[in-house]
């Protein structure tokens, strides 16, 4: 499960849409930090551009959820079971999902029984967007932004099998290559399992 990433610098941005990021955040991301986070613009017919930028905390906050430490817990969503939990059910089903921009992901390696923190990037250098779900909540006087990261199963993933406590399950984000990056922004959730496969070849830690 990723829990940490570096996401992509101000001046990245214009990789990804024509938009440019208005607001500050962190070079390194957990939970409870806002990052920059990509969605359907849903004004691209006036404004000539299919996607845009916000700004979002990791870690969902569903609409019940008292304060934003439920961050924490809600980082990672389970693609085999997104659809079912209390947490994720209702961004899925409304088909709220948008893409993480990152430049690396984390991962802990464990040698001699120690975990050793693992930077992941892509081989070619490029950066690269990951499947992720969005909700918008209202908690006391604050409107909040939020978002999860979708992971899959990688138990007999060539790389990702790697990472991780020897006897835990292993698992992989799931990576939303360029040519479907707006299809993802624009899914349905009966159509959202063609690409909710672990990451491709072409990663190095």
């Amino acid at each position: 499960m990723c829990a940490n990433f570096q996401p992509i610098t101000q001046a990245q941005a214009s990789r990804f849409t024509n938009q440019q990021l208005s607001f500050d955040f962190k070079d390194d991301i957990y939970s409870g930090y806002e990052a920059p986070l990509l969605f359907a613009n849903l004004l691209s017919n006036t404004r000539g551009d299919p996607a845009e930028w916000r700004s979002a905390m990791f870690g969902m906050i569903p609409k019940w959820a008292k304060d934003t430490s439920f961050a924490k817990h809600t980082y990672n969503a389970r693609s085999e079971t997104v659809m079912d939990k209390p947490s994720f059910k209702r961004a899925w089903y409304n088909n709220q999902f948008a893409l993480i921009s990152v430049q690396t992901i984390f991962e802990p390696k464990y040698i001699e029984g120690k975990a050793h923190r693992y930077g992941i990037e892509r081989e070619d250098g490029e950066r690269f967007t990951v499947a992720a779900l969005y909700e918008i909540v209202e908690i006391g006087e604050q409107i909040i932004c939020s978002m999860t990261m979708l992971t899959t199963n990688a138990d007999n993933h060539p790389f990702m099998l790697q990472f991780h406590k020897p006897e835990d399950e292993k698992r992989s984000i799931v990576v939303i290559e360029p040519e479907h990056r707006q299809d993802w922004l624009n899914m349905h959730h009966e159509d959202a399992f063609e690409l909710l496969k672990p990451m491709g070849a072409g990663y190095v830690a």
